[in-house]
């Protein structure tokens, strides 16, 4: 059975050749650029000649069915450019796609500010990533994009973690916090959604207790007290925003 490891990216220089060089054992590599600005598409056309650039971007959902679009092979394992797959995951994949079809899911491990986070509720954090491209295919969210299976189609665990090197630093934290809150914000004032400051206060609050109390955050340390108090005010970033769309639209009416 063959298999397409796919990729959407967007300026991803700094990650994509570490991450490709964990997928060469693929029968193919799909890499969907949104439009870099960096050396993205010249480093995965060393690992690939299936190289395409859509630069008209509406959202992550309609991206990722894009990218499944150019894929050939029969099963689909979708990566992002800041995971690597270890040689364990890699071997329980081999071993998968000579199964009858299902979805599969990996365990994602991420390091963040300096240490592998195992707790906060970051791990092991699984996600859908492996499937047959005939019988699952993502929704069209704008942001949180999920993969929607065929009716029937069992759900099993991968063993063997995907590494995930989330954030380069705390100003890329909150750069990336900042688009997923407006994207988050956006997608659901289209909706017809309103929040209130309270609701960003209270879920802001919630949001860390959960993470540093209830999912053992303090037991990741230092970063794991920062990823809490960063959660929080993301969570309260979110409501915020929508809360400033609605008094926006309200002020011209």
């Amino acid at each position: 059975m063959s298999i397409s490891a796919v990729l959407i990216v967007k300026n991803e220089a700094h990650h994509l050749r570490e991450c490709l060089e964990t997928l060469t054992w693929a029968d193919e590599i799909v890499v969907l650029d949104a439009g870099s600005q960096d050396e993205t598409c010249a480093i995965a056309r060393e690992f690939t000649q299936n190289v395409s650039v859509n630069a008209d971007w509406q959202g992550f959902g309609i991206q990722r069915q894009r990218a499944e679009a150019l894929a050939n092979g029969e099963w689909i394992l979708m990566v992002d450019a800041d995971e690597r797959v270890t040689p364990e995951l890699r071997a329980s994949i081999q071993a998968a796609i000579q199964q009858p079809p299902a979805a599969y899911s990996v365990s994602r491990l991420s390091w963040c500010f300096g240490r592998f986070i195992r707790h906060s509720g970051w791990y092991p954090d699984r996600v859908l990533r492996l499937y047959p491209k005939r019988q699952a295919g993502y929704n069209a969210a704008l942001v949180h994009e999920k993969l929607v299976v065929e009716a029937g189609l069992m759900e099993k665990p991968l063993s063997g973690d995907l590494l995930h090197y989330t954030y380069r630093d705390l100003r890329h934290y909150l750069e990336k916090s900042a688009h997923y809150a407006q994207a988050w914000a956006e997608q659901r004032a289209a909706q017809g959604k309103t929040a209130t400051l309270w609701q960003g206060i209270s879920h802001g609050l919630a949001c860390f207790l959960k993470m540093y109390v209830l999912k053992a955050g303090f037991k990741d340390g230092k970063q794991g007290l920062l990823l809490a108090l960063l959660s929080a005010h993301s969570t309260f970033a979110k409501y915020a925003d929508l809360w400033v769309r609605t008094q926006t639209s309200e002020k011209q009416r």
